[in-house]
């Protein structure tokens, strides 16, 4: 009974998500409605002490990472930037080749460390300039973002900064470079199959003769660019290439200058406890923070004209657009912390740990749970907190090293979380204007294409010995 609790929550949530209701407000009826049928006096301390707290946590780190990458998304539109370099993207590759080109843009941008949600509002209005001048039905932009951000820059190239690739570290004592040739093959064979679905919805949307859509069915277009003459390319460029280095530079910096730990007093008047801050939970967002900074700067100093003539109205739809991202995803962060709580979930991870070979139940195990939970790393984090010396002994037993044991909890992990109540699949859609009836076939797609190579992966391990 309390399994069919966890699901029916689930699968409630995922059929309001996909119907277009917000799951700000449905994430805790779903959560809430799971502990009042497992048990109902722990409804109110549950949403107070857990959903809450969670949610409200989420957004202390994370909110003005998703403000600064609304800001610097919308300034880079203004500018005429994202204009300039779609204008020179068609020249060189093509307009047919367009998804390709967006596809690579966020990959550069996410095997450089920039945050998936940032790189959601930052490549938005390339995508949408580039998918309009080359007549592609812009419902097709959101599998074309997440092909690009949500999987093989994401947890398969070996060496990527994600937090997916990082997690496993902690457990397996491996790096982010394990397996290098597991996970190229994996990154590989999720471009090619990724892009041939792509392609093969674009040209079906020509065959009917569908364009970029009409004016009445477009929410959250980017603005005209009014500013005259387009910058050049390479000036265009230059705040995308400035927040991967810059971000990169201070996740190193950081640590170095602040050491282990900083403290402050965060008054004059009495005795207050010192605030103690832990770098290593919050260096890499402060190096996102402050790459976006420089980012927004450097559109400004090329671009002060444009940006400063109708940057009041778009710094207000900016941080609306935030505001609506951030409460999305907070409460995906509440909803899966109460349902990790629930005595269901136990149910689950037992039911999981029964699969016999070890990596096929590592993937299955950290794939399900990251689906439950609409999150990647939460999902992986409490799969390998319940179960990686399960795991680890399993390996051991079979001769497999870790490295493999690390590519594929990685890779599992993004495998099933882009359910339709994920929280960065409803932050693309929100960013983009769309809705899930409209973009999500294709994010699914994807999905499943990065699911199927895991198993790959296994496969290739098993076959060949490959590491």
């Amino acid at each position: 009974m309390s399994f069919l609790i966890v699901l029916a929550a689930l699968c409630f949530l995922m059929v309001v998500a996909y119907r277009g209701y917000s799951v700000i407000l449905f994430a805790p009826v779903a959560a809430l409605g799971a502990v009042l049928l497992t048990d109902p006096q722990l409804v109110a301390p549950m949403f107070t002490g857990l959903f809450m707290d969670k949610m409200v946590g989420f957004l202390k780190l994370y909110f003005p990472v998703f403000l600064l990458g609304a800001v610097f998304g919308k300034v880079i539109e203004l500018s005429g930037f994202s204009k300039a370099i779609v204008r020179a993207t068609i020249r060189v590759v093509g307009a047919q080749r367009a998804m390709l080109s967006i596809v690579l843009v966020c990959a550069l941008l996410t095997y450089g460390g920039v945050s998936l949600f940032v790189v959601v509002f930052a490549v938005y209005p390339f995508a949408a300039e580039l998918f309009r001048q080359s007549n592609i039905p812009k419902r097709l932009i959101p599998g074309t973002i997440a092909l690009g951000a949500f999987t093989f820059t994401m947890d398969a190239l070996p060496g990527t900064p994600q937090i997916q690739n990082i997690i496993p570290t902690t457990f397996f004592g491996t790096n982010t470079w394990a397996a290098p040739t597991l996970g190229s093959l994996g990154g590989v064979f999720i471009l090619i199959v990724g892009m041939s679905y792509l392609e093969w919805r674009r040209r079906a949307a020509l065959q009917a003769g569908e364009g970029y859509g009409d004016a009445a069915s477009l929410r959250n277009e980017p603005a005209a660019f009014a500013g005259g003459k387009l910058a050049h390319p390479l000036i265009a460029i230059l705040p995308l290439l400035l927040v991967g280095v810059v971000n990169k530079l201070l996740t190193l910096w950081i640590p170095q200058h602040y050491g282990d730990s900083t403290s402050f007093v965060p008054a004059v008047i009495g005795n207050p406890a010192p605030v103690v801050q832990e770098i290593s939970k919050v260096a890499a967002i402060w190096a996102v923070e402050g790459a976006l900074l420089a980012g927004i700067a450097c559109v400004l100093l090329f671009a002060w004209k444009p940006v400063k003539a109708s940057f009041a109205e778009g710094s207000k739809s900016a941080i609306s657009g935030a505001l609506l991202a951030g409460m999305n995803t907070a409460s995906e962060y509440g909803f899966g912390a109460v349902i990790a709580a629930l005595p269901g979930f136990l149910v689950v991870a037992h039911a999981l740990g029964s699969i016999p070979n070890p990596l096929v139940n590592e993937a299955v195990t950290v794939t399900a749970l990251a689906g439950i939970t609409g999150s990647a790393s939460g999902g992986m984090s409490i799969a390998l907190a319940a179960m990686a010396d399960t795991f680890i002994a399993n390996a051991h037993a079979a001769g497999i090293p870790m490295e493999v044991l690390h590519r594929v909890a990685a890779m599992a992990s993004g495998g099933m979380d882009t359910l339709p109540h994920n929280g960065a699949v409803i932050t693309l859609l929100a960013v983009t204007g769309l809705n899930h009836r409209q973009s999500y076939k294709d994010i699914f797609a994807v999905t499943c294409i990065k699911t199927l190579a895991v198993f790959v992966v296994i496969a290739a391990y098993y076959m060949f010995g490959l590491v």
